[in-house]
């Protein structure tokens, strides 16, 4: 990722949390005027868009540093740590609003009268649901273009905020036409979808920590782009693994063992080249020269 990449990143990431305070203190104001514990619920959860976004800020920011003594392939994989502390947060945010949702559907017996959550409930909650679509959407095409998974990450996360909006939005809608209970029963839902979401940027991001394979679609056009080479008789061995959005690849090649060292050579690195020209995440090639028997 250039430094171009890394400022359309913060501007993103900018951009999405002044939005998001205002969402936030429009749905505490609608929670808490309006008696409602799912739009409180949801509320937390745009707090949390906005911790997980400055993460995300920061992952990146650390992500670009160009290589040291210390780091000499590069500081990617901090954008991961970053979305696994993401994932974290998401986790603990969706556990804490489940709880107080269960808390308040098994203690229901000891509310004489249950409040039924107001109107403003609603209009929060519709205004969420179309805010935080439009923020997944410029944020799930920036990061796609600067190709941060990070940055998709944070996508994800207004996305399952707009998909807890619905929601509340029924929960609430439900509690006001006579069934004050799924009020709670919709923070319940909610935190569901945190959770799940929390797991799955967890799957992705530790993935890309333990050195995962790059997918076999990518592996199949690196051998097309290798065996393309005329002087490349066989590839005796591929290997590739992910480090934060970069992908490393050991590559062994057989060529004619009566050619000479520099012909082999100008082959190796001719395949070398024509690799990291055509994928753009492949930051380090090692090609070794097998002669043929």
């Amino acid at each position: 990722m250039n430094k171009t990449n890394e400022q359309r990143a913060m501007q993103a990431s900018i951009t999405t949390i002044i939005g998001d305070v205002f969402l936030v203190a429009f749905k505490l104001v609608a929670g808490i005027v309006g008696h409602s514990a799912a739009m409180l619920a949801d509320a937390i959860h745009s707090l949390s868009d906005m911790v997980t976004t400055i993460v995300v800020m920061v992952g990146v920011k650390m992500a670009n540093r160009a290589e040291d003594k210390d780091h000499p392939y590069g500081h990617e994989r901090f954008e991961s740590v970053a979305t696994i502390i993401l994932s974290l947060v998401l986790l603990a945010t969706g556990a804490g609003i489940g709880w107080a949702g269960v808390q308040q559907v098994m203690n229901w017996d000891s509310y004489a009268t249950p409040t039924i959550p107001g109107i403003i409930g609603l209009v929060a909650a519709v205004t969420t649901i179309v805010v935080k679509e439009g923020m997944y959407w410029y944020k799930r095409r920036v990061a796609k273009q600067i190709d941060s998974s990070a940055l998709m990450a944070d996508a994800w996360h207004h996305r399952t905020d707009s998909l807890s909006s619905v929601g509340s939005f029924a929960g609430i809608l439900l509690a006001r036409s006579g069934f004050p209970i799924f009020d709670p029963l919709a923070a319940i839902l909610i935190s569901l979808f945190i959770i799940k979401a929390a797991f799955d940027v967890f799957r992705d991001a530790m993935g890309k920590m333990t050195d995962k394979s790059a997918d076999e679609e990518t592996e199949h056009a690196m051998r097309e782009i290798i065996l393309a080479h005329e002087p490349v008789l066989e590839i005796d061995l591929l290997k590739t693994r992910i480090f934060g959005d970069k992908i490393y690849m050991d590559l062994e090649i057989q060529l004619d063992g009566n050619i000479t060292l520099r012909e082999a050579h100008e082959t190796g690195e001719a395949v070398h080249d024509a690799l990291e020209a055509e994928f753009a995440k492949l930051k380090h090639c090692m090609v070794h020269i097998n002669p043929t028997n």
